[in-house]
């Protein structure tokens, strides 16, 4: 005999969520029917409209395999109302959308809401008036279980979720998911932080911190609608193969319009096609180099040695040349941009020659001023004294004139430093240049000290360890009049010019009063596999505090010694792939062929970082160099020592192992053949 609906609690909320999605249906068929003919006055608004309309269609997508709510709040009390003595408090579905019914009345409520913040901050010390937290399991889009807590009820003792644990480690194919139905109080605390102020999260690998970083712009897309979107919001990933594999989480929480690049995207002033040893792209990325820049650029500003004689009519009017370096001295005093200053000099000089025509007894007006401004004599004065500057030729002489750079960079940079950045074959032009993307970040920095760069709202910068100095000022830039929240993890900086300190980075950023969060709770690396790549930390950040898995599941972790070299790193793949979920192929950049050539050899399909997995080709294989920031169910890492001397130096190399080691989310097999690093030991 089967139970009735109004008996089954989960028969009741699979109902819920039925009428929920035909709701989110109804509301999105309400936007596409709307009929815009007499309500826009001409064709641009009617253009703006339907494009908005266009967004709002899309952020009302119901994603058949992704759960329109996850939790439930039961308040003890209705939120923000007053209470009858006895009445029971209101009843809240807390999900990725606002869904409503007919009547208006809510289904769904934003889990950026405040009225849906218990549901990450309630505990059994402090139920912030919930008297049930009901979280929600699901198969695909169908809900099939429910886990409640009594946060009110004094008798039931605290446990640990059951679903969040199976949430967390549920296998993943594709991009990556977001993390909104198991956001901890400590991420919480950091993603509702205010809009005015910039965080700093420090995070080893599996706390979130990307998550975090990505749920915080959806947050303050939620609170500060309006405001972002005149000022506009910024995702800056390390590379490519990041920004794709991260790309479909805002899209899922409903925001369509953010912004995502790579640091290289926003100084792409110049093609980029050449390289720096590492000693010149660790010159060029100091912060010294910003003064160089602006020496040499300050150093086309000469001063006035004759006057300028301005002709109207049968009158001459005559601006001496002290007048002259008087207006030119006041405009340097000021510090505003090159290109602002040398567009005000015109019309200071205009400015005198009306001074002197109203001491005459002539009333001229703004027009007058502007013609004057415009009068040959005064043009080559200008040309003269504050020349047009071209940001890329302004690089491209420092970079090849050795007297002109030496002339700029005394007592900045030493005989040694100035030779290594010099180029060692003069390019003839800006467009024949073989650049480098240290290069373009001088560039950048040129440009902006001669017309100020635009202004975000808001940036979120991820992977930042790995940032030079000019390139945190080239981001600074992006976001001198907003916020920024920084995330990355300082024993993962694997750059020569890897971040040494977040104080010492913020400075650069424009952001000294950054505070800065430490998130130590490892949500998504196994027990043991963290244990294992924690062995390095001594060697490469000994001041950070090593992360500890909350994952009551240990992991696979195994080490293997391997005597056929390649063909033992097939068969590990072969075995994982036996496993339900995602497989990533570690190697060292150097063995990338090869292992590949094993690969199809053995008939084994796989894909290359930041393509999509499908059900059918489960395989990545990634080289060292770009395993940042990625995470796979299971990973077998190739040739550990193989990894550490592929980089420069040893502890450039044994950080980036680091990261190889810390991609895997339910297991890892590590292969050798030729001995382990010492540190691992």
């Amino acid at each position: 005999m089967s139970t009735p609906v109004h008996d089954d609690p989960l028969a009741k909320e699979r109902a819920h969520l039925a009428a929920s999605r035909s709701a989110l249906r109804a509301m999105r068929e309400d936007v596409e029917s709307l009929d815009i003919t007499d309500v826009t006055a001409n064709w641009v608004n009617a253009a703006v409209l339907e494009s908005q309309i266009e967004e709002r269609i899309k952020a009302l997508a119901d994603l058949s395999e992704t759960p329109l709510f996850f939790g439930r709040l039961d308040y003890l009390h209705s939120p923000g109302a007053e209470q009858a003595e006895g009445a029971e408090g209101e009843r809240f579905y807390v999900g990725r959308r606002h869904v409503h019914d007919a009547d208006g009345d809510p289904m769904v409520i934003d889990w950026r809401a405040p009225v849906s913040q218990p549901f990450y901050q309630a505990s059994k010390k402090n139920p912030l008036d919930i008297a049930l937290r009901r979280r929600f399991g699901y198969t695909g889009g169908d809900l099939t279980a429910y886990e409640d807590e009594h946060l009110s009820d004094p008798d039931e003792a605290a446990t640990t979720s059951k679903l969040l644990q199976q949430e967390i480690e549920r296998p993943r194919v594709g991009p990556m998911r977001d993390i909104v139905a198991t956001i901890q109080p400590e991420q919480d605390e950091i993603v509702r932080a205010g809009l005015s102020g910039s965080v700093c999260v420090q995070g080893g690998p599996g706390t979130g911190k990307t998550a975090v970083g990505l749920h915080r712009v959806a947050y303050l897309l939620y609170a500060h609608r309006e405001r972002l979107a005149r000022t506009g919001t910024l995702v800056i990933g390390p590379n490519r193969s990041f920004l794709h594999y991260i790309e479909q989480v805002l899209p899922a929480l409903g925001e369509l319009t953010v912004r995502q690049a790579t640091v290289d995207d926003l100084v792409a002033h110049v093609e980029v096609r050449g390289t720096d040893e590492a000693t010149a792209a660790v010159i060029k990325g100091d912060a010294r180099m910003a003064r160089v820049l602006r020496r040499a650029l300050y150093a086309h500003v000469v001063m006035p040695t004759e006057g300028v004689v301005v002709v109207r009519g049968s009158r001459r009017w005559r601006v001496a040349a002290y007048e002259l370096e008087e207006i030119v001295r006041e405009l340097l005093a000021r510090d505003i941009r090159y290109g602002a200053a040398r567009e005000a000099l015109p019309q200071r000089i205009a400015h005198a020659v009306l001074v002197q025509m109203e001491r005459a007894g002539e009333a001229p007006d703004d027009r007058v001023q502007n013609a004057v401004a415009r009068n040959a004599a005064v043009k080559a004065v200008v040309k003269t004294v504050w020349p047009q500057v071209d940001p890329a030729k302004l690089v491209l002489r420092l970079l090849t004139d050795a007297d002109f750079l030496a002339e700029h960079a005394e007592g900045l940079l030493d005989e040694e430093e100035q030779k290594a950045v010099l180029w060692v074959k003069p390019a003839r032009s800006v467009k024949s240049a073989r650049w480098s993307p240290a290069d373009a970040v001088l560039i950048d920095e040129a440009t902006d000290l001669i017309e100020r760069t635009h202004s975000l709202g808001h940036v979120v910068l991820d992977e930042a360890q790995d940032l030079s100095p000019m390139q945190y000022r080239a981001v600074g830039r992006r976001c001198s009049t907003g916020s920024v929240t920084v995330l990355g993890d300082l024993a993962q900086g694997t750059t020569p010019w890897a971040t040494r300190s977040w104080e010492e980075a913020l400075a650069h950023l424009g952001k000294e009063g950054a505070v800065i969060e430490e998130l130590t709770a490892g949500f998504r690396v196994p027990t043991d596999v963290i244990a294992y790549a924690s062995r390095l930390l001594p060697h490469i950040a000994p001041g950070l505090t090593p992360v500890a898995s909350i994952r009551e599941n240990p992991g696979f972790f195994e080490v293997r010694e391997t005597a056929d070299g390649t063909a033992d790193v097939v068969a590990a793949c072969r075995e994982l792939l036996e496993r339900e979920g995602s497989v990533g192929l570690i190697a060292a950049d150097a063995r990338v062929p090869e292992v590949a050539a094993a690969l199809g050899a053995a008939g084994i399909g796989f894909i290359g970082p930041g393509e999509e997995t499908t059900r059918a080709t489960r395989l990545t294989l990634v080289p060292a160099s770009l395993a940042k920031g990625l995470e796979y169910d299971y990973v077998v890492l190739d040739e550990p020592r193989a990894v550490v001397d592929g980089e420069p130096d040893e502890r450039t190399g044994l950080r980036r192992l680091y990261v190889c080691l810390t991609r895997a989310v339910s297991g890892l097999i590590v292969t050798h053949g030729s001995g382990l690093p010492p540190q691992l030991a």
